[in-house]
């Protein structure tokens, strides 16, 4: 990725430090709506709403984006990134004030699990090298697929013929009308973009991505046979791991910033309390959650280590106490009434 390119993604104005209490909300950035972000946001909603904590789930372009909004965004607490857009931009954290600008007080909350890097290309395109001279998709310029695809591409110094900036849920048509030869897309497996659509398997594929020189960044994965109805052998692959994000918020500078810190502080206990839940009942991808699985270089807030405590209890607000506290006002109120009636 061009610096320039990252620095227009840094360049939003409002900085979370500015946003005032009066209209306090709690928002998670996400991604796409076919990805399996959103799905995640939405059952970490889900547990606020049993606590009777409102959590907006906000579609976005992907993880830069994310990063950026977590940073700079008004009431947006968290947010779902790649770590590998963190390793990107802790190279330049030493040499860029801008960047060390950028990624000042943004923290991890939670590992999450790994995203299978999904090629989909022609049969003929039997490896990442034979994407050399060919029309390949590569997501937005500001989310987790681009940067993705882009470092891959340059550590194997593969130069594509063209590369269009285009999400995957635009590319998919594309490749099979014949328009593009390939594309990428980073998504924890199985990927609704190819579970909902049909796919030939005469003629496009999951390409096999095992280069020795991507293994020193990725981790190594497998896709299992007939986890897509197109693909009948297990599919050799890298994975990226998916990272919920937060902000480090200073209790003592003020409400906005006490009132953001105890709702991380609240849905980090959520989380750690309803694991198991989550394995149970929300997306595939919860099973395989190792929370101990840290990425190297980052630290965890200070909020989110608050919440970690045995002895907290998130303040949840159960709907019956809400009826029950309905009901007395209006006690009060005709009670009220019968005394000024009296003779």
């Amino acid at each position: 990725m061009k610096r320039s390119v990252l620095l227009a993604a840094l360049g939003l104005a409002l900085s979370a430090a500015g946003a005032s209490a009066a209209d306090f909300e709690r928002n998670i950035m996400t991604g796409g709506p076919q990805g399996t972000y959103i799905k995640i946001g939405r059952d970490i909603a889900a547990l606020g709403a049993e606590c009777g904590q409102t959590l907006n789930v906000l579609e976005s372009a992907g993880s830069l984006e994310n990063f950026v909004g977590v940073r700079n965004r008004r009431n947006t607490q968290f947010g779902i990134v790649q770590s590998d857009v963190l390793e990107y931009l802790k190279t330049f954290e030493k040499n860029d004030p801008e960047v060390q600008k950028a990624v000042k007080g943004v923290r991890i909350m939670f590992p999450l699990y790994n995203e299978e890097i999904h090629v989909l290309a022609r049969n003929d395109i039997a490896g990442l090298k034979d994407l050399a001279g060919k029309k390949v998709a590569v997501g937005k310029k500001d989310s987790g697929t681009f940067l993705t695809a882009t470092l891959i591409m340059d550590i194997l110094q593969v130069k594509a013929g063209e590369r269009m900036d285009i999400n995957p849920d635009e590319a998919l048509p594309k490749l099979l009308s014949g328009e593009i030869d390939a594309f990428f897309y980073v998504a924890g497996a199985p990927a609704s973009l190819f579970t909902g659509n049909t796919i030939d398997k005469a003629k496009f594929h999951l390409v096999p991505i095992t280069e020795a020189p991507l293994l020193a960044t990725y981790t190594p994965s497998r896709i299992e046979a007939g986890t897509y109805s197109f693909q009948d052998k297990p599919v050799d692959l890298i994975a990226v791991k998916a990272v919920m994000m937060t902000y480090d918020y200073d209790t003592k500078r003020n409400a906005y910033h006490r009132d953001s810190c105890k709702t991380v502080a609240d849905f980090s206990n959520l989380i750690v309390t309803g694991l198991d839940k989550l394995k149970t009942t929300g997306h595939p991808k919860w099973k395989t959650v190792d929370l101990t699985a840290l990425p190297p270089g980052w630290q965890v807030g200070v909020c989110v280590k608050a919440g970690m405590a045995l002895d907290y209890k998130p303040a949840c607000k159960p709907a019956a106490a809400a009826t029950s506290a309905t009901d007395d006002s209006n006690e009060e109120y005709l009670n009220l009434l019968k005394q000024r009636l009296q003779p």
